[in-house]
């Protein structure tokens, strides 16, 4: 790319630091959130877990109006984006899946989600989209080449399909259009609480409100911070970004959740990552960075690159 062409593009789109700040902040929210589900699974099922983070997240419908949006979607939305994504996490997780790998599964959405664009959106990828997306299968591939031990492959194909409800959520999001973000996600809150409910009295254990009772000062602080915290706060300081700034310019720190998930896990719990597996990480890393990073970025520092070589 020509340096007139890398002019031509015209500038970046700057952040307020301020803004910086809260797009870091909320993607760190959301990686230690996956710490938060550990400690919340050591109480409650994860239906009730689902129950719990949902019933808080929903609290802000009793000052809004439901937004314009026909039930039957708002139903849909809900039953992906949360009851789906969470329950089936929670699941993998109570399964053995440890806090850092569950953080990294769940950024597949971001292939699943292209992938889905295109069969019922007609949005088309481009060529690096694809590159991402096989990238990050390849990472996949080796993940559950490395299954065994420490992590089981049911688990791991629960956590997948955690991921794949995300991004039909995330579709349908889409379908939605503009509405505004707190109301649309304390509504769509109000989805998970139910179905959870009924799977919850179906499994064996002890009921909610006996594991209420019985629970951890830490777990039933992990429960507040998932329902006020990774969920009402960080959903409504992401749409707020997203309001004003270009997703290009957004999209990129969400590389920091899976980051942040990872090296907690490790600090707290001690997870490790064995060759196979860690490279399967690093895999879904570079194609995630490959799909959110802007394409101006990537020409600039290309040109950069180039010039560079050209000079020596």
């Amino acid at each position: 790319m020509s340096e007139d062409a890398v002019e031509r593009a015209g500038p970046e789109v700057v952040m307020k630091a301020s803004d910086i700040t809260l797009a870091v902040s909320t993607s760190i929210i959301w990686g230690l959130a996956f710490i938060a589900m550990r400690f919340g699974l050591d109480s409650f099922s994860p239906a009730q877990l689902t129950v719990l983070r949902f019933v808080i997240a929903a609290l802000p419908a009793l000052f809004y109006s439901r937004p314009q949006i026909a039930w039957h979607l708002l139903m849909a939305t809900g039953l992906t984006l949360f009851t789906g994504q969470f329950l089936l996490i929670f699941f993998a997780m109570h399964m053995g899946m440890p806090p850092g790998l569950a953080s990294v599964t769940q950024q597949t959405q971001a292939f699943f989600t292209i992938a889905l664009a295109a069969a019922f959106l007609r949005d088309i990828p481009t060529r690096r989209q694809i590159v991402s997306m096989v990238t990050a299968l390849a990472g996949l591939a080796l993940i559950g080449a490395s299954i065994g031990g420490d992590v089981s492959t049911s688990a791991l194909i629960v956590a997948i399909a955690a991921a794949l409800s995300w991004a039909i959520g995330n579709v349908l999001v889409k379908r939605i259009g503009p509405v505004p973000m707190l109301p649309l996600m304390a509504w769509l809150s109000l989805v998970p609480p139910i179905p959870a409910m009924f799977i919850s009295a179906l499994l064996p254990g002890p009921s909610l409100f006996e594991a209420l009772r019985g629970a951890s000062l830490l777990s039933l602080a992990a429960v507040l911070y998932l329902g006020l915290i990774a969920t009402m706060l960080a959903y409504a300081s992401w749409g707020r970004l997203l309001s004003r700034y270009p997703a290009a310019s957004v999209a990129p720190f969400s590389l920091l959740a899976p980051c942040a998930g990872i090296f907690a896990s490790v600090l707290i719990f001690g997870e490790r990552f064995e060759p196979l597996r860690a490279a399967g990480i690093l895999l879904i890393l570079v194609g995630l960075a490959i799909v959110v990073l802007p394409e101006r970025w990537i020409s600039r520092r290309r040109f950069t690159l180039d010039r560079h070589r050209t000079a020596r």
